[in-house]
C-alpha cells in the first residue's frame, strides 16, 4: 500500500498540487524510509476504551455531520481487526508528525517539518465545524495509517463533480514502511469505506479523488470495490474520481 493517498481537499491550503509520488499502493517503499515503530507504552494508549474520550469536549457539529466516528467501533477485516480511533493532537502529534516528515509521505502531504505543521493541519480539522475528521488507523492494536473521515458534498471538492447530499470522502496515508506493499490498502480502504456506509444511512456513496497518474493508488481503490467515475481537474492535478456506492458494494 502507498505511504500516502493524494490526501486534500480541493481548495485546502497545501492542495492538491503535489507531483505523483514514488510511493503508491502495492508499490515498494523508497529505500531512504525508514520504519517508523512506536514504542509498547504509546501502542498501550490505543489498546484503551478511548470512545468517551475522544469525544469529551469535542464539537457537536463534528457527531452530527460524520455521524459519530467516535463511535463506530473496530470492525474484523482479513488481515486483523481494525479501528478508526478520532485523532488527538496531545496524543497523536509525535507519530502523525514522524509519518509527515517520510519522504514517501511528504511527497504527498506536504506537511512536512516541524510538529507544528502537522499540528496545525489537525487542529484545523478538529476546531472546524466538523465536516472532515482525522482519525488514527489501529489495526490489531497497533497505530499504523492516518485517515481523514470528510463530507465531500461540504468540501471545495464537489464544485469538481456532481456530489449528491452526504457524500463521504476518505483519505490515507499508511505510516509504518513495513505495512505497505502488501495489500493493506485494498483491504482497508474496502474495510473503512463499507464501515462509512454501514454508521452514515443517509450516505449513499464513498468517494475518492487520487492523482489520475499514480496508477497503484488508482488500482488500490479499484480493488477495493471503488468504481471509476471520471478524470476531474482539481487545483493542481488531474484526479480520479472513485465511488463506492452502497447499491453496488456486495457485487464489487
Amino acid at each position: 500500500m502507498t505511504a500516502a493517498d493524494s490526501h486534500t481537499h480541493a481548495g485546502r491550503t497545501g492542495g492538491t498540487g503535489r507531483p505523483a509520488a514514488p510511493e503508491a499502493p502495492g508499490a515498494p517503499a523508497q529505500d531512504d524510509t525508514l520504519d517508523l515503530e512506536l514504542p509498547p507504552e504509546v501502542r498501550a494508549l490505543f489498546t484503551e476504551d478511548v470512545t468517551a474520550d475522544d469525544r469529551a469536549g469535542r464539537p457537536a457539529a463534528l457527531d452530527d455531520l460524520l455521524d459519530g466516528v467516535a463511535d463506530w467501533g473496530p470492525v474484523d477485516t482479513p488481515a486483523g481487526t481494525f479501528h478508526l480511533v478520532p485523532a488527538r493532537p496531545e496524543r497523536d502529534l509525535p507519530v502523525v508528525s514522524r509519518w509527515m516528515n517520510d519522504p514517501a509521505v511528504a511527497a504527498f502531504w506536504q506537511l512536512s517539518g516541524a510538529p507544528a505543521v502537522a499540528e496545525r493541519h489537525l487542529r484545523g480539522q478538529l476546531d472546524g465545524d466538523g465536516r472532515s475528521v482525522p482519525c488514527i488507523g489501529v489495526l490489531d492494536g497497533v497505530p499504523m495509517s492516518y485517515w481523514e473521515v470528510y463530507r465531500a458534498d461540504l468540501d471545495p471538492l464537489a464544485r469538481h463533480y456532481p456530489a449528491r447530499p452526504h457524500d463521504t470522502g476518505l483519505h490515507l496515508l499508511i505510516g509504518r514502511v513495513g505495512d505497505r506493499a502488501r495489500g493493506l490498502g485494498g483491504i482497508l480502504l474496502r474495510a473503512v469505506a463499507d464501515h462509512v456506509l454501514e454508521h452514515r444511512p443517509s450516505c449513499a456513496r464513498v468517494v475518492a479523488e487520487p492523482d489520475l497518474r499514480n496508477t497503484p493508488s488508482v488500482s488500490a481503490f479499484l480493488a477495493a470495490g471503488f468504481r471509476f467515475s471520471a478524470e476531474v481537474q482539481l487545483p493542481g492535478k488531474r484526479a480520479a474520481l472513485l465511488i463506492r456506492d452502497r447499491a453496488l458494494r456486495h457485487v464489487l
